[in-house]
């Protein structure tokens, strides 16, 4: 029999990579390995799920069990890979070696998580999974039906803290963020438009403390007392973390792999180890070089997803070939906070210029002497409808 197509992780990375090889080859055996039960789920409604009244078992489009006999899989859930053997074309896995004609790297980004001073500092949660939303969930579940009277500190006031301040506040929590930063979203943001959604927010009681961090959690009469940097106390009965990710490269690394902030992966999505490839969180991608990052970015999001996905199954398909090659096109993100929509698509990294406010609600990051060639763009509220045409209008993305 024919070594198989082998996946590590399954997340979208992973089960979209599987989805587009099967449309180019329905015969090769593909195994998928995952820690996780193997459910898809899309990622990005974790964070906006308590609006929505959607527990763990809502959030699971697909069952593990379906979505494998669907695409002919041979799924390996709950299993913890070991180690990787590039020369042998064999993962080691806990429960024994598996060989591969090729290897796919899925392995997603873990939550970047501060030390913490206090006794209570490990009650402090982070939500990256649908396994870690369940302990979100449940927790706040434990603390009853008086949502006003429940108090959520956030650590983190970039994408993810402002889609969850967004959704726990208007689910009726009392939420307040904390951030080193002056304001929200900062890193994707122009100043007044960062303004605007720190109004709209704390338009839904969202208590801002900027500025400053988090520095201790002690356990307080069954809560949790948190000390600021700045010296100041917060009360919460519970913490999550979203202060951003770092892609997973424990066994790329460990295997020999090269890897920077991600897995290196060229324009055909290949590592330096022959027969391995990358892409999802994880990736760093060689198709997003800058003049501010020459080897490559990472792009935690969908839509790289889902390009790199159909350039991977065609060199799959083509026995490593590099018949295509992953050339992205702009890609605004559309950040879940109902109470300000916004779509940004921030200037990549190295491009000089600044932010001009063409009106209250749409910005352009532009050249100083080009202020018509657009690198970047903002929009807020009503001003979303324009990102398709505001797309058209973009110079190339690196």
């Amino acid at each position: 029999m024919d070594q198989p197509l082998l996946i590590i992780g399954a997340g979208l990375a992973g089960w979209q990579a599987v989805r587009e090889f099967r449309k180019l080859d329905t015969a090769t055996p593909i195994t998928l390995v995952t820690a996780d039960a193997g459910d898809f789920y899309a990622k990005p409604t974790l964070s906006n799920a308590f609006g929505q009244k959607r527990g763990p078992a809502q959030l699971v489009t697909t069952p593990a069990a379906t979505i494998a006999q669907t695409f002919n899989v041979t799924l390996l859930p709950h299993t913890q890979v070991t180690a990787i053997d590039t020369a042998a074309q064999v993962v080691h896995t806990a429960t024994g070696p598996l060989p591969y004609r090729d290897l796919v790297l899925a392995t997603g980004a873990q939550p970047i998580r501060v030390p913490l001073a206090g006794a209570a500092a490990d009650q402090v949660l982070s939500v990256n999974s649908l396994a870690d939303f369940g302990v979100f969930h449940q927790r706040l579940t434990a603390l009853g039906e008086a949502a006003p009277n429940i108090r959520i500190a956030i650590m983190g006031a970039g994408l993810i803290g402002c889609e969850f301040a967004n959704d726990l506040a208007g689910a009726g929590y009392a939420v307040a963020v904390v951030d080193p930063s002056d304001r929200p979203l900062a890193a994707l943001l122009p100043p007044t438009a960062s303004a605007q959604l720190q109004a709209a927010l704390a338009g839904l009681s969202v208590q801002w403390h900027l500025g400053t961090t988090v520095h201790s959690v002690e356990p307080l009469d069954g809560a949790l007392s948190l000390t600021l940097g700045n010296g100041q106390t917060l009360a919460a009965d519970v913490v999550l973390s979203a202060i951003g990710l770092r892609a997973d490269t424990t066994l790329a690394q460990a295997a020999g792999i090269a890897c920077e902030r991600g897995i290196v992966v060229n324009r055909q999505l290949q590592t330096s180890a022959p027969h391995v490839w990358a892409l999802g969180d994880g990736a760093q991608y060689a198709s997003a070089a800058s003049p501010g990052a020459p080897t490559g970015r990472t792009l935690p999001y969908v839509m790289p997803i889902m390009a790199a996905a159909k350039v991977l199954a065609a060199n799959l398909f083509g026995s490593g070939a590099n018949i295509a090659t992953l050339e992205f096109v702009a890609m605004p993100v559309a950040i879940k906070t109902p109470a300000l929509p916004i779509v940004a698509h921030p200037p990549a990294p190295g491009h000089l210029g600044a932010w001009v406010e063409q009106t209250l609600g749409e910005w352009w990051f532009a050249p100083a002497d080009a202020p018509e060639r657009a690198h970047g763009f903002v929009l807020t509220g009503p001003h979303t409808s324009k990102r398709m045409a505001l797309v058209k209008q973009m110079v190339p993305v690196a």
